[in-house]
């Protein structure tokens, strides 16, 4: 007789993220999905009693978590709702883990870090967070940590996909409604396809998977990995790469953070080292103009 799969619940459902993640997951078990929107089972974030009840009634195998609040400007004005869903959810689902002896993975960013660099951030390089969204994602990673559950955390950074709201998509929208368009040339970073994302992440959990159907993330236990594609950009580069292979006619100029100033700070260089990811599992993106040529492959299919 045949072991039935372990349950994995994933916090988050048609974001870009958790929307990839739910077909990678799938390889590893029955995936059920937590969230406000179509999500298997209805829970508000806000609500801490709900995410209580719901982890302890699905007493899952593995929480994965993919929400966010990623609004960065908007959270200038709403830090508590910031650090509600980026940092007090995520110790909650930590104290949670540690009490039933659930696993917990956790998405965090490339904000966490003050982007004064000249060179990829390291895992070991201090956070320096400059915006509230930093901030309280940078809260979330130390809350997990705190809660003594089984954990590991992995930083990404310049999602980007075809569903949600991304860079890559408000660039379309606009080559198709403007023919002239100023874009930011001094922030650095490396897009990353959500779906490279997904995939990297079940490939990390396939390893830390037990022939019992347990997930033990063993001597990671409690580490930060890094997982972003390969390569660098600014955002102009990134914008001219979507540009010359969405053939619309649209004239891009550069401009400098200081001529579009918005109510966050931005990290003017964030790419992020991933040798310790490739060294620990043996996993490594693509560049990110090979990812970026494959999603826009799939978009034109679908």
């Amino acid at each position: 007789m045949n072991e039935a799969p372990p349950l994995i619940l994933l916090f988050g459902h048609g974001g870009q993220l958790a929307w990839e993640l739910r077909r990678t997951l799938a390889t590893l078990g029955e995936v059920t999905t937590a969230g406000v929107d179509n999500a298997d089972h209805y829970l508000d974030l806000t609500d801490g009693a709900a995410l209580d009840v719901l982890v302890r009634e699905l007493r899952p195998a593995l929480m994965v978590n993919a929400t966010a609040y990623t609004a960065v400007d908007e959270a200038e004005s709403e830090p508590e709702l910031a650090y509600r869903i980026n940092a007090e959810v995520v110790g909650e689902m930590g104290k949670l883990g540690a009490e039933l002896d659930i696993p917990v993975l956790h998405f965090s960013t490339d904000y966490v870090f003050s982007g004064i660099a000249d060179r990829p951030w390291k895992e070991i390089d201090e956070p320096a967070p400059r915006s509230i969204y930093g901030k309280s994602k940078l809260a979330g990673e130390r809350a997990l940590l705190a809660s003594r559950a089984e954990n590991l955390i992995l930083r990404t950074a310049w999602v980007y996909g075809a569903r949600g709201q991304n860079f890559l998509l408000t660039m379309r929208r606009l080559f198709c409604e403007k023919d002239r368009l100023a874009v930011v040339s001094d922030q650095f970073g490396a897009p990353t396809w959500s779906r490279l994302i997904a995939e990297a992440a079940a490939q990390v959990l396939a390893q830390c998977k037990t022939p019992h159907g347990r997930f033990q993330f063993g001597r990671y236990n409690g580490q930060v990995f890094h997982l972003t594609a390969a390569g660098q950009a600014s955002w102009h580069e990134f914008a001219q790469a979507i540009l010359e292979q969405t053939a619309e006619d649209c004239t891009l100029e550069s401009i400098s953070t200081q001529q579009y100033p918005t109510p966050a700070a931005r990290p003017a260089y964030s790419v992020l080292d991933n040798d310790n990811l490739a060294a620990a599992f043996g996993v490594r993106l693509p560049h990110w103009r090979q990812g970026l040529t494959l999603c826009l492959e799939e978009m034109r299919e679908t």
